[in-house]
């Protein structure tokens, strides 16, 4: 079991903070392996704390909030009568429900990209393969507010300028304390996607100055480079530091995504991922692309 308020880092700056998301899933987790131990079934969990099956199953899932008191209810069902163990697991209950940085900007958030954003916090582990746009984690603010408007062709200035606020806020995470490991894949064709030189210009420099952080890792895929893998079209892959937290492979589309965690699709595109790796420019013929790019540009 994570003993959260016994970790040494615990409220250590050096240390990113996993978020409410994967607190939920961690939580959620270890109730479920309470449960199974103790020959808890689902019915009788339900009767425990007068609950339907589905908000035991969303518990158990992390998808769902929790409340102090079903928690402490479970635990007694469970066995779990050691006071200090028990407040572990309430502090993660209470823990689970502070909103993430992203809660300012939930009006104009769809539901499915806060869980991702929530994922995006917690993980340790950033693969990311795009051919249409350069990532969203790399984007400069230009860029960003171009996409933006691009697919937000209906909203007033403000809310454009909004999420391109977001777009930055969500960046900083890649420059904090204890911040995750980036690797990307850039389809060539996504740079010339960009409007207007000076614009392009600065992307590049972006990409080029980013690139020397030792947590990013960035390679580029020719146009020139014939058939991939990746075909399909872009795909993310997060991995957490813990144990609780499987690979996750998140699919984004036009207003919806798809979360995959079973083991043979993440295995499968782990796979990808590597192939496109061996096929694209390494690391440091990245730069250098980007960097004869510019002076072309």
């Amino acid at each position: 079991m994570t003993q959260r308020s016994q970790n040494p880092t615990d409220g250590d700056d050096s240390v990113r903070q996993p978020g409410p998301t994967a607190v939920r899933i961690t939580l959620g987790a270890q109730l479920r392996r309470l449960r199974e131990a103790s020959g808890v079934t689902t019915g009788a969990a339900c009767h425990a704390i007068r609950a339907s099956p589905a908000k035991i199953s969303r518990m158990e899932l992390g998808r769902g909030s929790f409340k102090e008191r079903d928690v402490a209810d479970l635990l007694t069902l469970y066995g779990i009568t050691d006071e200090h163990e028990r407040e572990v697991y309430l502090a993660l209950a209470r823990e689970s429900k502070m909103p993430g940085w992203w809660h300012d900007y939930s009006d104009i958030l769809p539901s499915w990209f806060e869980t991702y954003l929530g994922l995006e916090q917690a993980s340790s582990v950033i693969r990311t393969y795009e051919p249409q746009l350069v990532p969203g984690l790399l984007q400069t603010q230009e860029v960003a507010r171009a996409v933006v408007q691009l697919s937000h062709l209906s909203q007033s200035g403000d809310d454009i300028e909004r999420r391109v606020a977001l777009q930055m806020k969500r960046q900083e995470i890649l420059t904090q304390p204890g911040a995750p490991q980036l690797w990307a894949v850039i389809d060539e064709a996504a740079l010339w996607r960009i409007d207007g030189r000076s614009v392009i210009q600065g992307q590049l420099q972006h990409l080029i100055d980013i690139a020397e952080l030792p947590n990013i890792t960035l390679q580029a895929i020719p146009i020139y480079s014939g058939a991939h893998p990746a075909v399909g079209g872009p795909f993310t892959i997060l991995r957490f530091s813990e144990p609780e937290l499987p690979d996750i492979v998140y699919l984004e589309q036009l207003v919806s995504a798809v979360y995959l965690d079973k083991r043979r699709h993440v295995q499968h595109y782990l796979m990808v991922m590597d192939r496109l790796c061996v096929q694209a420019k390494s690391p440091a013929e990245t730069t250098r692309f980007f960097s004869s790019t510019l002076k072309e540009s």
